[in-house]
């Protein structure tokens, strides 16, 4: 019989990767490095790929400039962008302190999408200053990724980014996040016997990512007026006149008061979760946050996802001690990590590979849709609600629904079919992580030191 593993070896095993990236960041010093592509067989080759015989392709591109995307990396560069003013639970902790969340972004972006992403934090606080910072990165790159970046202020920079540059402008803590969570959400509710339309949620946090959580889950299935929502001053309704005050800054906030929230319910936390079939936390990092009695007033077959980083909101044996059925967090070292990790490899791959010009709701419901599917086809359970980052394949079939949807939604410049989608994502993504193993098979990339 198997030993049972009580709270302080539980507790030992969550803070573990915490004392181990402090161990392993000054020794590797960064997560990522620039490599060669091409070969050079000797210096000679200096000549093809630098002056003299750079000239030309340089004069090409200056008369055709999509040629830019045939002959450069530009079809496979994303930058990861951010000013460091809310990074992860920590808060606004600048950009330098924020860079190593970057990196850890940009390797993630290589291992699992096969994706060149670079790290840039900016040390610009006005909201004109970084969007004009950001479209002058545009020749460079084929996609931005917006990172941990303070409400309202993320959500003017991204629909304006969106609406003035040529390649696809996405937040991940906006629509990557709403993208794994709605995934989650579809599979849970299935294995619970729970039809999205009938669900009744309550979400914990009005940031930045709740909101483009709410809008998805709208998109998929979910009736606004099902969601109550809350924030650190209680639930948002129409009464709330501070909202109401800051409508003009926030004006998605205040749609979540008037057009959500259909029986007025006013309170906090606790208000909120009474007969909730899912309760969606992306909020002040626990353990705390979320109490057992808050998740006991829920309706049966429970469903919490408590995403908070790094600590979840209430942790999931106390949740599920408190009668939750399904619990899910942010962290890989839990069952159920519904982390944007998941998500947002697959999407810009497949994004990249139509060239498309923005990323649409519709393609991150494909890209839900797809992530959800790859679950279902093995057996979900409680403990299994969606894929693990282990299993890759996820990731070529996000690509192919995003490069569909892509193409369906008019925003592809170039049209792939289903079959060379999916072959091209799949050896981009294999050749990465064959890569990486290459190079530490070798020690190029040298072993961790022992502890």
């Amino acid at each position: 019989m198997d030993k049972k593993i009580t709270k302080e070896e539980l507790l030992e095993k969550a803070y573990k990767p915490a004392k181990d990236a402090m161990r392993l960041h000054p020794f590797y010093r960064g997560k990522i490095e620039v490599s060669p592509k091409v070969c050079v067989r000797d210096l000679s080759d200096f000549s093809i790929w630098y002056t003299p015989g750079v000239a030309e392709p340089c004069k090409a591109i200056h008369d055709n400039k999509d040629l830019v995307y045939s002959y450069t990396n530009k079809w496979n560069a994303v930058a990861v962008v951010s000013d460091g003013t809310r990074v992860l639970g920590l808060g606004n902790i600048g950009p330098e302190a924020a860079l190593p969340v970057m990196e850890g972004k940009a390797l993630i972006f290589k291992y699992l999408g096969g994706v060149d992403a670079y790290p840039i934090c900016l040390d610009v606080r006005d909201i004109d200053a970084f969007i004009e910072t950001v479209k002058a990165l545009q020749p460079s790159f084929g996609g931005i990724n917006l990172e941990d970046i303070e409400k309202p202020k993320c959500f003017h920079i991204l629909e304006r980014l969106r609406d003035e540059m040529e390649i696809p402008v996405w937040h991940d803590d906006q629509q990557g996040t709403a993208t794994i969570e709605v995934a989650g959400a579809i599979n849970a509710l299935k294995y619970v016997g729970k039809p999205l339309p009938e669900a009744k949620v309550a979400m914990v946090g009005a940031g930045a990512a709740n909101i483009a959580i709410a809008r998805l889950l709208v998109t998929a299935g979910v009736q606004k007026k099902h969601i109550i929502m809350v924030d650190s001053h209680g639930t948002l309704h129409a009464n709330r006149e501070d909202v109401r005050a800051e409508k003009e800054d926030n004006p998605y906030k205040w749609d979540m008061c008037v057009n959500a929230n259909a029986g007025q319910v006013e309170g906090g936390i606790h208000d909120a979760a009474k007969g909730a079939d899912i309760l969606i936390a992306a909020s002040r990092p626990g353990p705390g946050t979320i109490s057992p009695d808050d998740v006991r007033v829920m309706a049966d077959d429970a469903i919490v996802f408590a995403t908070a980083n790094p600590i979840p909101e209430i942790w999931p044996w106390e949740a599920k001690e408190a009668g939750a059925r399904i619990v899910a967090t942010g962290r890989s070292d839990f069952p159920n990590q519904i982390n944007n990790s998941l998500g947002f490899p697959g999407i810009f791959r497949g994004a990249l590979d139509v060239q498309a010009s923005t990323i649409t709701d519709d393609m991150c419901i494909a890209a839900a849709n797809a992530i959800a599917g790859m679950a279902a086809e093995k057996e979900l359970s409680p403990e299994y609600i969606v894929p693990t980052m282990d299993e890759w394949e996820v990731f070529p079939r996000e690509a192919v629904a995003v490069g569909r949807q892509a193409v369906r939604d008019g925003v592809a410049r170039v049209k792939r079919s289903r079959q060379e989608l999916y072959a091209h994502a799949e050896k981009i993504i294999a050749r990465a992580r064959d890569e990486t193993q290459l190079l530490m098979k070798h020690d190029f990339i040298p072993a961790p030191p022992e502890e």
